[in-house]
């Protein structure tokens, strides 16, 4: 008679005891909650969620407080001087000429566009948030940035923080505030991302080409009437001043960047005058190489590119030629004309400034003695 094989039930038994006592120690592993640990339990997930919808609640109302705080800096600007007590009117803003400032200055200085306002020494008319109307004189402007500074008079207003526009990164929340389509639609805001930085456009107007550079892009609605008006960040601090939107096209729009002008609303905020210097040439960057081809093959990425020397100007006889690449200004690299501009606007008139020079195959140092922009 053969013997059973008993292995194959020892096996069974011990894999039986195995899971057996598994099963026992995570019995003993789980915490048992009676229902008041329950309801504890529910109380705390219920706080920490009022917590979670409060704290977004508290940020919404934080920039909504932002924003209704900076509309008070935003004024309406008019070419033409309206009859009433404000320039709250059936007019048109193609009548009025309307478009928007900020207030960036305590003692009345308006920052514009200069298609809004006029070029230096104009006149127009101010409106602020409270409705008080007042003449405002064009005491800066600068045609190729499309900037200006308006002085009306009056004291202790409040005024906008400035930013710093280098350190904007795509994909960041912005909002834009300004006077579109007519006044009865003033201090409209608008939100947005910042959707590219560097922008080069090309403006044709009657017998004119000009190029606007290294504009902010933004996706923020920015219509006609909101030419001068802010681009905030969700902190009150403007980066920008928006100029231009393509209408060929939605969700484009365009703000020219705050620190190229700093040193000019500074200058102004302290001794009530700017003393601009100058180069004396006409220059591009590598962002207009779309438009310029013929004329900048030789730029990649950094450099200004020197289309024409101004006569009788600081760089006339100079060594500086036509052609030239200007790689770098008192050590200073250069990328964008506004580089540049931000650069001469922190020197006087009659101050020196050592440009490296790219020209071909040759590179070369040389001295220029700013003048006086008129």
């Amino acid at each position: 008679m053969k013997r059973k094989n008993k292995t194959p039930l020892i096996l069974i038994g011990i894999f039986a005891i195995i899971i057996l006592i598994c099963l026992i120690r995570i019995y003993q592993n789980i915490e048992v909650q009676t229902p008041q640990e329950y309801n504890a339990l529910r109380t705390t997930y219920s706080t920490e969620n009022s917590q979670t919808v409060e704290n977004e609640e508290q940020k919404s109302q934080t920039i909504a407080d932002m924003i209704e705080e900076t509309t008070q800096k935003v004024v309406g600007i008019s070419k033409l001087k309206n009859t009433g007590t404000t320039l709250l009117t059936n007019a048109s803003e193609k009548d009025l000429g309307l478009g928007s400032g900020v207030i960036v200055t305590s003692n009345g200085y308006i920052l514009s566009n200069e298609h809004v306002t006029g070029g230096k020494y104009s006149k127009c008319y101010i409106t602020l948030e409270d409705g008080q109307n007042y003449e405002g004189t064009v005491a800066w402007s600068d045609q190729d940035l499309d900037l200006s500074l308006t002085k009306i008079k009056a004291e202790n207003l409040p005024y906008i923080t400035l930013g710093n526009s280098s350190n904007v990164k795509i994909g960041e929340t912005v909002y834009a505030i300004g006077n579109p389509i007519g006044y009865e639609f003033r201090r409209t805001v608008t939100s947005g991302i910042i959707s590219a930085k560097n922008r080069t456009i090309k403006i044709e107007e009657t017998n004119k080409t000009s190029y606007m550079s290294n504009l902010i892009q933004t996706d923020a609605t920015i219509n006609p009437g909101n030419s001068g008006g802010p681009l905030i960040y969700a902190n009150g601090e403007i980066i920008g001043i928006n100029t231009v939107k393509i209408t060929s096209a939605e969700g484009i729009g365009f703000a020219i960047p705050i620190n190229v002008i700093k040193n000019v609303i500074q200058s102004y905020q302290t001794t009530d005058n700017f003393e601009e210097a100058t180069l004396g040439i006409y220059a591009y960057d590598g962002t207009a190489l779309q438009y310029l081809e013929d004329k900048l093959t030789t730029i990649a990425q950094k450099g200004i590119y020197v289309d024409q020397i101004t006569k009788n100007g600081p760089s006339d006889g100079t060594e500086l030629k036509q052609g030239d690449v200007i790689t770098a200004i008192d050590e200073k690299e250069l990328t964008t004309v506004n580089d540049l501009r931000e650069y001469i606007f922190t020197k006087k008139p009659g101050e020196q400034v050592n440009l490296k020079i790219n020209r071909g195959k040759i590179n070369l140092e040389i001295q220029i003695t700013l003048g006086k922009k008129q």
